[in-house]
């Protein structure tokens, strides 16, 4: 089993499900008492959230590389970076490090491959949703990407934050988003990218009529993968 660097703490509450699912991977796939060779580095989100305020990517940057130079000086083999919007700096991450980086997007883009679907909803943080470093690298691999209008972006923007990121989940912030999916579908979307790693905590399957693409689960299953190759 190769050793998973878990670069993660943007925010905590959705680090602690990329740790619970990568044991749990392992645990089903190897059986028995089995778990994770995974070391995990949590970086404090209140610093990072100001930096991307006020569009300071290269200082996040910066800061996210020497995280994850720490985490291979102490022995990781891969990088997974435990969130999506935080991708924008993914460059300097790789050019920092000598191992390889898996990229959110990247596993994204094979599951919505996999299931065959070419035109897809985005819900993300504002940076993710409206800049083009996410939006660019899905469509890289064939897919088409719709955002939701800026009404709606606001809104899902507003609950990761104020609501995710610090472990509130409300039934009516769920019923907002179920809404905001209803419209992408109704745009001609065929599925909807769960593309913040927090909206997990508030949005599954059963929450909407076309399939849902949960980035944090396939980004937990691509590090196992690659760790048990």
């Amino acid at each position: 089993m190769k050793r998973i660097g878990l670069l993660g703490g943007m925010s905590w509450e959705s680090s602690a499900e990329y740790y619970r699912l990568v044991n749990e991977l392992v645990r089903d796939r190897l059986g028995g008492l089995h778990s994770a060779d995974c070391l995990l580095r949590s970086v404090d989100f209140a610093t990072v959230e100001e930096l991307q305020v006020s569009g300071r990517w290269v200082e996040a940057g910066a800061m996210l590389a020497d995280a994850a130079r720490q985490l291979e000086a102490a022995g990781a083999e891969v990088i997974v970076l435990c969130t999506n919007t935080m991708h924008k700096v993914a460059d300097a991450i790789e050019e920092a490090v000598g191992i390889p980086l898996l990229h959110l997007a990247d596993a994204t883009a094979a599951a919505a491959t996999a299931a065959r679907l070419t035109q897809v909803g985005l819900l993300g943080t504002a940076f993710t949703m409206e800049q083009d470093f996410y939006r660019d690298r899905l469509a890289g691999h064939g897919l088409e990407v719709l955002v939701p209008d800026a009404e709606d972006r606001a809104l899902v923007h507003r609950v990761i934050y104020d609501e995710l990121c610090l472990g509130i989940v409300k039934d009516e912030s769920r019923a907002a988003y179920v809404e905001v999916i209803g419209r992408l579908v109704a745009a001609g979307c065929e599925g909807v990218i769960l593309g913040c790693t927090e909206i997990e905590l508030l949005i599954g399957q059963d929450d909407s009529p076309v399939p849902v693409l949960p980035t944090t689960r396939l980004h937990a299953e691509a590090a196992v993968d690659w760790a048990l190759a």
